[in-house]
């Protein structure tokens, strides 16, 4: 059997584990995933050890992902230029970085955002792969943070728009701040702006409160768990070499 999983503290609301093994059943693929909670302190030495105990690669979830981007042997394109991976691949004793958050945001919009205002809340390792993701598609990007020198010194990094306030009108807005994880409501102190398309890579057992202020703006509503399906596509793709069964997946994701 070969093992693959999701690094990540917390980790216990991850719904990784259910879709992808319902996607290695649909292949006929002796695969199992499983939850890897990991402190910040252990990361780098629990990750190199894994293949060690079978491990052809891993997911990586908050907050390891600068971290899994820090530690690896080698990066793709994207890893290297967004700064952050949420993807790793064990060969031949080198861990190989890539971050599919950046090609799964784009995957499950499904529109060009070419020519489009975006406004990205969060500036950590999500936030990273959507500024990037985002900007090299032709959008006109801005970022904001609840820390505005982090915020700042991302935009300066990847030359996008630094928003002094989350409320900045934009027709695309993504959430890839850990607002929600909980099922907190929005801060009124966001004060945010209606816009055409709201995406919000945070997930949990019922709509996010970002998802139902959008959902009642009549805003198109993308939610975390197709970016999910989509980036977890592209990583099991990258493992297998076979094509992800999207169906069995968002099934699966959403069943939980």
């Amino acid at each position: 059997m070969v093992l693959a999983g999701v690094l990540g503290f917390p980790v216990a609301h991850s719904r990784s584990p259910a879709m992808m093994n319902a996607a290695f059943a649909e292949l006929g693929l002796d695969w199992r995933y499983v939850k890897l909670p990991v402190p910040p302190e252990r990361f780098a030495e629990t990750a190199r050890a894994l293949p060690g105990s079978g491990f052809r690669g891993t997911n990586v979830t908050i907050p390891h992902k600068l971290a899994a981007h820090a530690m690896a042997d080698e990066l793709t394109p994207a890893a290297a230029a967004i700064g952050a991976a949420n993807t790793l691949t064990f060969e031949d004793g080198r861990v190989l970085a890539d971050s599919t958050d950046a090609g799964g945001l784009l995957d499950a919009l499904g529109d060009d955002p070419r020519g489009r205002r975006a406004l990205v809340l969060g500036a950590g390792g999500a936030g990273r792969a959507a500024v990037w993701a985002l900007r090299d598609e032709g959008a006109e990007v801005a970022v904001w943070n609840r820390t505005p020198e982090r915020a700042r010194a991302l935009a300066a990094e990847l030359g996008v728009a630094h928003a002094e306030r989350p409320g900045r009108p934009a027709d695309l807005l993504v959430n890839a701040t850990s607002l929600g994880l909980h099922g907190e409501d929005l801060p009124a102190e966001l004060d945010l702006e209606p816009a055409a398309v709201v995406a919000d890579l945070v997930y949990g057992p019922a709509p996010t409160a970002l998802c139902r202020w959008a959902e009642a703006a009549g805003a198109r509503v993308v939610d975390g768990l197709e970016v999910l399906v989509r980036q977890g596509a592209r990583s099991l793709e990258r493992w297998t070499g076979r094509a992800a069964p999207l169906d069995t997946m968002r099934r699966a994701a959403r069943a939980v």
